[in-house]
């Protein structure tokens, strides 16, 4: 009989020990992974190379289209490593606490971003940096040339032309959509906006639904829809003029228009509470801030890079002189007053519904 209880009991250690060594290995294989809540398209490994020749796999995605989906998926408890805001977010997710400080000494390349980019509203607060930027460019009017005369491409009042019903493309971003309404409308500083100023974008958006075909999420799908000729004008981003050029279709992007476009700044920040490995977060930042990623991101993507050697070298042959030049005549997306940006949100989603 006691042989018997001394081996259940040696039994049922055996499994207690083999229970918490599996549920330990599991824990740490968690808390390995690194998970960036990004926009499509960045999971390309061209942008973390000496990330991927280090760990030999890539992180884990997920995805969004508008930074106030971003903000409330995290809200209510979505939880990622790293995420890529941009300059009109970094102090809403500062003030809500959903992000923390990053420790540039943990970098080895922040030696080589810009000083004009580290201290971008939101950026750089209380002697700390609440995120690394990475990324700038444009969102402009990109446009079928065989399709829409150069003077229709010369005004964002092409967005409104009942000429163009069906054949628009807006993105389903909140900031975008409004930097085209404010645009069009004449106010390149949206901080000083009025709230009549965001009623008569409100109303300029609603114009624009009467000819939009589609809200556009990932720049991919956009790509189809311009190359097919579905869409002959878009409000897009840099990648879809590029990536369609170089396949030969007749697209061009144009950020001089009469009214101008929107310009942006966007990078990494860290998460708070973020479940695994800080080691790989800090990693994966280096390797989107090391010379081989910017140079792909400024050739094969269209975009500009905060590295200033590589800026330096690459970057007027591509289109980008410096900040300064690139944003001139452009409506900067900088963080909006609370009542302004809450106020936007709830109308644009009453303008995609048709009210």
């Amino acid at each position: 009989q006691e042989r018997e209880t001394m081996k259940h009991l040696i039994k049922g250690i055996t499994w207690v020990l083999f229970g918490l060594i599996a549920t330990g290995g599991m824990a740490h294989a968690a808390s390995d992974k690194l998970v960036i809540f990004d926009w499509a398209g960045y999971e390309d490994p061209g942008f973390f190379d000496d990330y991927m020749k280090k760990y030999g796999k890539a992180p884990d995605y997920s995805f969004f289209a508008d930074e106030e989906e971003a903000f409330q998926k995290i809200r209510t408890g979505f939880r990622a490593d790293l995420a890529h805001p941009c300059s009109q977010s970094a102090v809403k997710w500062r003030e809500a606490g959903i992000i923390e400080p990053i420790d540039t000494s943990r970098l080895k390349n922040w030696s080589k971003v810009m000083s004009q980019f580290r201290n971008i509203e939101g950026f750089y607060h209380d002697g700390k940096q609440w995120l690394v930027p990475i990324d700038w460019g444009a969102t402009a009017i990109t446009y079928r040339t065989d399709k829409v005369s150069e003077a229709e491409a010369s005004t964002l009042q092409s967005f409104i032309n009942p000429k163009f019903k069906g054949r628009i493309s807006i993105p389903d971003n909140t900031d975008d959509a409004y930097a085209l309404a404010f645009l069009a409308n004449g106010i390149k500083d949206w901080k000083k906006a009025s709230m009549k100023d965001l009623e008569d974008a409100s109303n300029f958006l609603r114009k624009v639904h009467k000819n939009v075909r589609t809200y556009w999420q990932d720049p991919a799908d956009l790509k189809q829809l311009m190359a097919s000729k579905e869409i002959l004008i878009s409000w897009a981003w840099n990648e879809t003029a590029v990536a369609l050029i170089a396949e030969n279709h007749p697209v061009k992007m144009k950020i001089d228009t009469k009214e101008g476009a929107s310009t942006w700044v966007c990078g990494y920040v860290k998460m708070a509470n973020a479940p695994g490995s800080e080691q790989k977060a800090y990693d994966f930042i280096d390797a989107f801030l090391s010379d081989s990623a910017a140079t792909y991101l400024i050739t094969e993507w269209g975009y500009g890079h905060t590295n200033e050697a590589v800026m330096n070298s690459i970057g007027q042959e591509n289109g980008f002189a410096s900040l300064e030049t690139y944003t001139k005549n452009t409506l900067m997306q900088s963080p909006l007053t609370h009542k302004i940006r809450e106020q936007m949100i709830k109308d644009f989603e009453k303008i995609k519904a048709g009210y």
